[in-house]
């Protein structure tokens, strides 16, 4: 061979020597990122080539699938009660994609999922079309009824989240103002676009695509001075509900010349612990939280779950309490001013672990996953977090929680025939606590076994409302009411 056809034949064996390696890298090592790439249509085009399968809450399903036309997408989501079940579904939507279980739980809900490997290929055999499976909740639809149709009524903004202390399943998380999924579920460049950019926040202040209940942190206020009285009870700084407390009035902040107010002229002086959370004193746990000092305040709130995300299996942000403080900061974090901040789940597992005898288990949503047959594929079991408190410590704070519902600020959540156990918090917030306060409301019904079936968190933050009407007792405690006897009901 001559030398210029060698020359050629060397660059021509190159190119191929080029291209299998091209084709090899594209096939084998860039395979999945490039399945899984945004702009790859036929993954999503795959997607909604045949129905979903459906979230299920009490045995029935809260979505369904909708056959289209004049689109490759064959089939879209549909939602039922959309809004109230938003911040538990999230969305699927062909043009903007898909959130919380609807993401999180794709495959098995598309039939793409490993797991389905074997249904699939049964159906493949027999002919039958690939279906996808089903993903059953924890949730207990006339607890999220009775939780978002309070929110409604409220007309602010708000959330509540609702857990069953024995086993960490969420049994409520409801979110306002809220928005229907069903609204753009398509790919639709008119009504599909136009109710996303409806949405969000850019263009609407209220932002109803804020899943509150597990998003967002609030300030939790004096529902936090449970925590507080926690962490007295495990540090033995005092070891009786009705020992009296050592608290001057006025009480000055360590390091200041500032005296830590109550809200009014309440019964404070070297109160109780009990008095003392009956009519939500000030003075006796911001000193317990100075006594313990910074490290013991924040080793009892990260044993509640404080600074981690919780995943449920939808992500929760981290609740906050701050490890960086003198006493007088200390002091205002323990009655959840300051630094401290938590979401409604967040309070809701206080609330759990106090009602478990002092076990807090982890929160979670999802009971199980099954395959189109409703064969079950995974189970979730029950799993515990940590130990905040002793068993009887706990159960000192129960009766406290029991004191402040049957005599103190918590009356609206009495329910005949059940013990309840609650804390009303107002939670001061913006520049100089101008902003109008955010009212809550934690609370635990307990059956006459002594068990809990539920605990309950709510939330509400009403600009529109006189900031005197203002307080956990008046706005929040009547829905945690609601949803607590939705739960007993359907346990008796």
């Amino acid at each position: 061979m001559n030398k210029p056809l060698r020359h050629i034949a060397i660059f021509c064996g190159l190119l191929v020597l080029a291209l299998l390696l091209r084709d090899n890298w594209l096939q084998y090592v860039q395979a999945d990122a490039l399945q899984k790439h945004e702009h790859n249509r036929r993954i999503a085009i795959e997607r909604y080539a045949q129905p979903r399968g459906d979230i299920i809450v009490d045995g029935k399903p809260i979505t369904g699938s909708k056959q289209t036309s004049g689109s490759d997408f064959e089939y879209k989501r549909t939602y039922k009660n959309g809004p109230m079940w938003a911040p538990v579904t999230g969305y699927a939507s062909q043009a903007f994609g898909a959130t919380q279980l609807e993401s999180i739980e794709d495959g098995i809900l598309t039939g793409n999922d490993d797991q389905l490997f074997f249904r699939n290929t049964l159906d493949m055999l027999t002919g039958k079309k690939k279906q996808g499976g089903n993903v059953v909740t924890t949730l207990n639809a006339a607890a999220q009824k009775a939780a978002y149709e309070g929110l409604e009524k409220q007309g602010g903004k708000g959330a509540v989240a609702a857990i069953e202390p024995s086993t960490g399943k969420i049994l409520a998380l409801a979110s306002y103002p809220s928005y229907d999924p069903s609204s753009f579920a398509g790919n639709s460049t008119t009504t599909d676009t136009e109710a996303w950019q409806k949405l969000q926040k850019k263009n609407n202040p209220d932002d109803p695509m804020l899943n509150r209940a597990l998003r967002e942190v609030y300030p939790p206020g004096s529902t936090f001075k449970v925590v507080t009285a926690a962490a007295a009870l495990e540090n033995e700084l005092y070891t009786d509900a009705d020992q009296k407390t050592q608290t001057p009035l006025p009480w000055i902040m360590p390091g200041t010349r500032t005296p830590l107010k109550n809200d009014g002229d309440l019964p404070c002086e070297d109160a109780s612990l009990r008095e003392a959370l009956r009519v939500s004193c000030n003075t006796v746990f911001g000193k317990i939280g100075a006594d313990l000092g910074n490290d013991k305040m924040l080793e009892m709130s990260e044993k509640f779950g404080f600074n981690a995300e919780q995943f449920t299996p939808v992500r929760a942000n981290a609740s906050v309490f701050s490890d960086d403080m003198d006493k007088a900061q200390t002091a205002l974090s323990s009655i959840g001013q300051f630094n401290t901040a938590a979401t409604p789940l967040q309070m809701a597992m206080v609330t759990a672990a106090i009602a478990n005898d002092g076990t807090l288990m982890k929160p979670y949503m999802v009971d199980a996953l099954q395959d189109s047959s409703l064969n079950p594929v995974e189970k979730t079991d029950p799993e515990e977090l940590s130990r905040p408190m002793s068993a009887k410590n706990a159960q000192i704070l129960q009766s406290m929680m029991e004191t402040v519902v049957e005599k103190g600020t918590g009356g609206n959540a009495r329910i005949p025939g059940v013990t309840v156990g609650g804390k009303t918090g107002t939670a001061q917030h913006g520049v100089d606590n101008k902003e109008n306060p955010y009212a809550w409301f934690i609370s635990y019904a307990k059956g006459a076994d002594g068990s809990s079936p539920v605990a309950v968190a709510v939330v509400i933050e009403d600009e529109n409302a006189v900031r005197g009407d203002i307080s956990g007792g008046g706005l929040a405690a009547p829905i945690a009411k609601s949803v607590m006897e939705a739960v007993v009901k359907a346990k008796q």
